[in-house]
């Protein structure tokens, strides 16, 4: 496991739980939604699991983070309550949003989750506000946004790192790179193999890594919290994953991805590679890891449960949570 022998045993659980509860969660969001008991649209993030643990793993609770229109996985990683997840995807009112959000836009302040945007590249400049916010109350905080790879193309993504490399803001920028910018291959859109480079001109540290290894990513994202603390400035991490769904829950991925390569991809699971990982350094044994497995189940389900016996929103509720502190114009 290489550097990966300085992390506690506790955390190397505690990952593959995460990345359970974040798999299962999805698994059954999927469902749900296919049965057309979820609203709106749903966008899975199953097999970038270990991108989001390993990521939000090496942030403090007081640290913040900012997630993309892909971003269950990244807001239960932070620490979001599976029930309150669930509820705001039935657009229910004990939602996190009070069923206004739905799956692309939840959060969670006291959390530190400054909301997930469907708006593709948005995240970066929200992102350096925070971290601007940090900076000048003079904490050591830092914000981390994640983005895909299509996110990189955009013109606020650009700007983003060219101001946080500027200001040496406290933000870690993590491309959850799954060669898809919605059915568009990375190869045609982008004449660079890896994303990463673009750090380069603007004058900030640019890495690669495994985005199936919860681990590895981890270890470099702690690195760059802890440069960021310091006032070393911002980083660039690009994480190579790949989501094993479509685009969407309904999208085959078929017109543009052949059915080999899904396969090979699925062979690399980050959920069965952590729990071999674990297995081989004998941290765990199987019926561990499957008593982990059966309570996060339950888990789920009764996060299931909550959501669809929770109240829906009234009408005059949309005319809520408009204005800051109840102000009225």
């Amino acid at each position: 496991m290489g550097k990966g022998k300085r992390v506690s045993k506790e955390k190397l659980i505690d990952m593959y739980r995460n990345m359970a509860r974040i798999r299962f969660f999805e698994e059954r969001a999927v469902e749900l939604f296919l049965q057309g008991q979820l609203p709106g649209f749903l966008h899975s993030s199953i097999g970038q699991e270990a991108v989001a643990v390993g990521a939000c793993s090496a942030l403090r609770d007081d640290d913040y983070m900012i997630s993309t229109h892909r971003g269950h996985g990244d807001i239960i990683a932070k620490g979001a309550r599976v029930d309150g997840m669930m509820a705001e995807l039935f657009a229910k009112k004990t939602g996190y949003c009070k069923g206004k959000g739905g799956s692309m836009h939840i959060a969670d302040l006291d959390l530190g989750i400054l909301g997930a945007t469907g708006i593709v590249g948005s995240g970066p400049p929200i992102a350096n506000g925070a971290a601007l916010a940090c900076q000048l109350r003079g904490t050591d905080q830092v914000c981390l946004c994640f983005f895909g790879d299509g996110a990189t193309n955009t013109g606020s993504f650009h700007e983003a790192l060219n101001l946080a490399a500027v200001w040496d803001l406290p933000v870690i920028f993590v491309c959850q790179n799954n060669l898809y910018a919605e059915s568009t291959p990375q190869a045609s859109h982008q004449k660079i193999p890896d994303i990463s480079i673009r750090a380069k001109s603007y004058g900030i540290p640019g890495l690669v890594v495994d985005g199936n290894d919860v681990v590895a990513v981890y270890e470099i994202v702690d690195r760059a919290v802890e440069r960021a603390r310091r006032g070393g400035g911002p980083s660039l991490i690009e994480c190579k994953t790949y989501r094993f769904l479509g685009h969407y829950v309904g999208d085959p991925g078929t017109a543009y991805r052949k059915k080999e390569e899904v396969e090979q991809w699925r062979e690399k699971d980050p959920l069965l590679v952590h729990r071999k990982r674990l297995l081989t350094m004998g941290m765990a044994a199987d019926e561990d890891l499957e008593k982990i497995d059966g309570g996060i189940q339950r888990e789920i389900e009764e996060a299931v449960a909550f959501g669809q016996s929770s109240p829906d929103p009234q009408p005059e509720e949309a005319l809520e949570d408009v204005y800051v502190n109840g102000y009225i114009p």
